[in-house]
C-alpha cells in the first residue's frame, strides 16, 4: 500500500493520538502561541524543530534528521511528515491534518507545502513565521519556498516559541521530577563502578543501564563519563579510557520522560586528591550556590551570571568554564538536552520569570589535566531558583 492509505488505515483504527498531556495543555500552548502571532502581525507559523513540533502537537519520533514542518494559522495546524513518519504523526500527534511526502525525494515537499500555505493564508503577501537559525530548518526548503512563494514575507521569528516554552506548567514540572529522579539513581549506579583499574565506558554502562531500567526513554544525550586527563577537556567522553589512582571522573546524566530531561553533572576522584581538586570543587558549589540565590524571579538574568563570575573569581585564571551559568532544559530530542536560547551569561538581556527551568551546569577545567563539576536543574522562585534535582553535590572519593 502507499502512504496515503497507511494513514487511513491508521487512522480507521486509531481515531484518537496518545497523548503525553491532557488536550487542554495543548490547546492552551497553541493559543498562547496564535496570541503571540497576532502580537506581531504573522499570517503564520512555520515550525520544523522537533521539540517544537511535540512542544505544540504531541508528535514525537527517534528520527529526528528528517524535514518535518507544521503550519499553524489562527484556525488549523497541518503536519507535513516524510512518509516514514506517518505512523508516529497519526499516532502521537493533535494536528487538524497530516500530510506526508516521499522519503526518497525530501525537494518534493516544497509543492506541497507551498500549495498549503496559499490555502492557510489569505493575502497576496503572507506575512510567514521561521526560525532561520533552526538547524532543522534546511536552506534549500526555505530558498524554494521564497521562490514558489513570490511576494510571501518569511520572517525570522525563532524567539517566539522559546519566550513561551521557557515557563514550565505544573504538568511539565511533573515529568521533569520524574526525569530528575530516574537520572539521580543513574549518577548512584555509575558512582558506584567507579575505581581503580576500571574502563570508563563500565561507568557508563552501570548509569545507563539504571536511568534505561528505571523508565527513562531514548535520552537527548547519551551519558557522559570523562576520566582523567580527559575530564579536563570540554565535550569527551568514554572511550576505553582505564582509570587510575588520583584520577578524577566527571559524569553528567540526563533520563528522559516524555521527552522531558533534568540533567546532573556529578564528580568522583580515586584517591589520592590532589589539593587543587579539592579547591575547584569547593569554587564549584560556591558558584553554583551563588547562580542560585541570584535567580529570582523579576531580576535580570545577567545578574546571576555576574554573581557566578565573583564567586569563580580566586581561580578565574586557572580554570576554563564556558561563560554560560545556565541554559533552559525540558522537552528536548537529540543531539542536545538544550531546550532554547535563554542562556544565563553576562551579555544577557532576559529576565527571570516564575517557573523557568534551567540546567546550572557548573564545571570547572584545568586544561588537560582534570576537570571538576556539580550541577542542578532548577526552576526560578521569588525567593531564588529551587531544585529539582537532588543532587549529592560532595566530592565522591574512592579509595
Amino acid at each position: 500500500m502507499d502512504y496515503d492509505t497507511y494513514r487511513e488505515q491508521l487512522l480507521a483504527r486509531l481515531p484518537e493520538p496518545e497523548l503525553a498531556f491532557p488536550v487542554a495543555e495543548y490547546e492552551s500552548r497553541l493559543a498562547a502561541v496564535r496570541r503571540a502571532m497576532a502580537e506581531r502581525g504573522l499570517d503564520l507559523l512555520m515550525v520544523t524543530d522537533p521539540a517544537e513540533l511535540c512542544y505544540l502537537t504531541g508528535y514525537t519520533t527517534f528520527e529526528v534528521s528528517v524535514q518535518c514542518a507544521l503550519l499553524v494559522s489562527a484556525q488549523e495546524c497541518v503536519l507535513f511528515v516524510p512518509a516514514i513518519e506517518i505512523g508516529p504523526a497519526v499516532y502521537l500527534s493533535r494536528v487538524d491534518a497530516v500530510i506526508g511526502y516521499a522519503w526518497e525525494s525530501p525537494r518534493s515537499v516544497a509543492a506541497q507545502l507551498a500549495a498549503e500555505i496559499v490555502r492557510l493564508t489569505a493575502g497576496p503577501a503572507p506575512r510567514i513565521a521561521v526560525a532561520r537559525w533552526s538547524g532543522s530548518l534546511r536552506p534549500g526548503l526555505l530558498e524554494a519556498l521564497e521562490v514558489q512563494l513570490d511576494g510571501a514575507r518569511f520572517m525570522d521569528t525563532g524567539d517566539l516559541l522559546d519566550r513561551i516554552r521557557v515557563v514550565k506548567s505544573p504538568a511539565e514540572m511533573a515529568f521533569l521530577a520524574e526525569s530528575a529522579a530516574i537520572t539521580g539513581a543513574g549518577l548512584d549506579a555509575a558512582g558506584r563502578a567507579v575505581g581503580e583499574g576500571v574502563i570508563d565506558h563500565e561507568i557508563a554502562r552501570a548509569g545507563a543501564d539504571a536511568m534505561l531500567g528505571g523508565g527513562s526513554e531514548f535520552m537527548s544525550m547519551q551519558p557522559i563519563v570523562a576520566a582523567g586527563f580527559r575530564s579536563g577537556i570540554i565535550h569527551t567522553s568514554h572511550a576505553g579510557y582505564r582509570i587510575a589512582r588520583g584520577d578524577v571522573v566527571f559524569t553528567e546524566f540526563g533520563a528522559v520522560r516524555r521527552r522531558y530531561t533534568a540533567p546532573m553533572m556529578r564528580t568522583a576522584v580515586v584517591a589520592p586528591v590532589a589539593d587543587e581538586v579539592r579547591v575547584f570543587h569547593e569554587v564549584c558549589l560556591a558558584v553554583l550556590e551563588a547562580v542560585m540565590e541570584a535567580a529570582r524571579s523579576g531580576a535580570p538574568v545577567a545578574g546571576a551570571a555576574r554573581a557566578g563570575a565573583e564567586a569563580l573569581a580566586p581561580i578565574a585564571d586557572r580554570a576554563f568554564f564556558s561563560g554560560v551559568y545556565g541554559y533552559p532544559v525540558g522537552l528536548q530530542f537529540p543531539p542536545s538536552w538544550v531546550a532554547g536560547s535563554t542562556f544565563i551569561a553576562e551579555d544577557s538581556d532576559a529576565v527571570f520569570a516564575d517557573d523557568m527551568v534551567f540546567h546550572l551546569p557548573i564545571c570547572l577545567r584545568r586544561p588537560g589535566a582534570f576537570g571538576v563539576g556539580v550541577s542542578e536543574t532548577v526552576r526560578i522562585t521569588a525567593d531564588g531558583a529551587r531544585a529539582i534535582t537532588a543532587n549529592d553535590r560532595r566530592l565522591q572519593i574512592h579509595d
